[in-house]
């Protein structure tokens, strides 16, 4: 199957799986699963022509790993960036010295202000790599990457999490924990 083809199979799935599933009729349990051919029937119900097939290669070749299935194949949740409420089942983990974030430069005067906030998302996304920061960052316009703090933050008291597909996430970040790049070296 073609990328641009996967790709907007897997736009669909995060949509339903992290965003809207009601929209779609599906039905997720607490921890975010939902049956694999309840996936298929709400996206045929959309007019979307997925398949069970076409889910596992979704998530066999999504590159940031979005989505996991259960060991028989049968059940598929998203790993994180959810904006409805799901238990991840997450242990809070000790984090490296120094995560990153990605975001763009106009992001940036309301990051200097309130800090990183989870908005419509259950948590913040923090990167191990500027490089995968940058490329998240690039997303909404010229990127940025901030340096975060994380192991004095979970020194100080503030949990974190490490999502199956490595991705770290925490509740907030205050801008105490935060380096900004300077406007040169951005």
């Amino acid at each position: 199957m073609e990328t641009h083809q996967l790709v907007r199979f897997s736009k669909f799935m995060s949509l339903v799986l992290r965003h809207r599933p009601h929209q779609y009729g599906l039905t997720l349990d607490a921890n975010g699963w939902a049956k694999v051919e309840d996936l298929v029937a709400a996206a045929k119900r959309a007019n979307v022509p997925l398949t069970p097939e076409i889910v596992k290669q979704v998530v066999a070749h999504n590159d940031k790993q979005r989505y996991g299935l259960n060991a028989e194949g049968t059940a598929i949740r998203a790993r994180q960036g959810h904006s409805i409420k799901v238990n991840l089942d997450l242990t809070p983990l000790t984090p490296p010295e120094q995560l990153f974030h990605g975001t763009a430069e106009k992001f940036i005067p309301s990051i200097a202000e309130k800090g990183l906030v989870r908005g419509s998302r259950q948590y913040v996304h923090l990167s191990l790599d500027m490089a995968t920061a940058h490329k998240v960052g690039q997303r909404h316009g010229q990127a940025v990457v901030l340096t975060v703090a994380s192991g004095q933050m979970s020194h100080d008291g503030h949990p974190f999490y490490c999502s199956e597909n490595k991705i770290w996430l925490t509740e907030a970040v205050p801008t105490a924990y935060l380096t900004f790049p300077t406007a040169s070296s951005r």
